[in-house]
């Protein structure tokens, strides 16, 4: 942040979010004006994007681990997309570097940096999907927002609480599983049930 906006201060965490939102809520508490932010933010989706990428590179991740059954819930599933708030090289570097990469072809998905708010990220995945009803759009998220975001666009959300919510805080969502085992068996729940297909 201080290379474009001359300042890194901190603001509220909102887990789930884009990654220009969490520099807007820093930049506005910090006082920097609205215009100058949204000058500032594409550029600081390059510089980010670019220094991320060049320190993973050289980082030691040996401590990074995919979530249970990541791998398999992935290859059980013909069609998906990555929908994350990360700008788009930094979330395929982290992909690549967890093994999954050859699940998420460039070209496809939705990344934070192309879209602000995160329920405009189902839309342009959706798109780029070849026009995928939304009605038949399935996140799989596991945070708050990933579940009311996913319903604010018109589409389906599957909890999972292998991060710090629990079903508690997910229970909004479609479906809340303990870990991605148990994805394919509720995406059949959910299309029998006519919400999905």
């Amino acid at each position: 942040m201080a290379e474009v906006f001359g300042k890194v201060p901190d603001g509220p965490d909102v887990p789930g979010d884009t990654a220009p939102a969490h520099v807007r809520r820093a930049l506005e508490a910090a006082g920097v004006d609205l215009a100058r932010i949204d000058a500032g933010l594409p550029r600081w989706c390059e510089v980010f994007s670019a220094r991320y990428v060049e320190l993973l590179h050289r980082a030691d991740t040996s401590h990074w681990e995919l979530a249970p059954h990541a791998e398999e819930a992935l290859a059980s599933i013909e069609q998906r997309a990555l929908l994350t708030g990360n700008p788009p090289a930094v979330a395929h570097a982290r992909m690549q570097r967890l093994g999954i990469g050859r699940f998420f072809p460039s070209g496809q998905g939705a990344f934070g940096c192309e879209r602000e708010r995160r329920v405009e990220l189902f839309d342009l995945a959706r798109r780029r999907a070849g026009g995928w009803p939304a009605n038949w759009t399935v996140a799989v998220g596991d945070t708050p927002l990933d579940v009311s975001s996913s319903h604010a666009a018109g589409c389906l959300c599957v909890g999972v609480t292998t991060g710090r919510y629990g079903s508690d805080q997910l229970h909004a969502a479609d479906a809340v599983i303990p870990d991605l085992s148990e994805l394919r068996a509720a995406l059949e729940l959910l299309r029998l049930n006519g919400r999905a297909r």
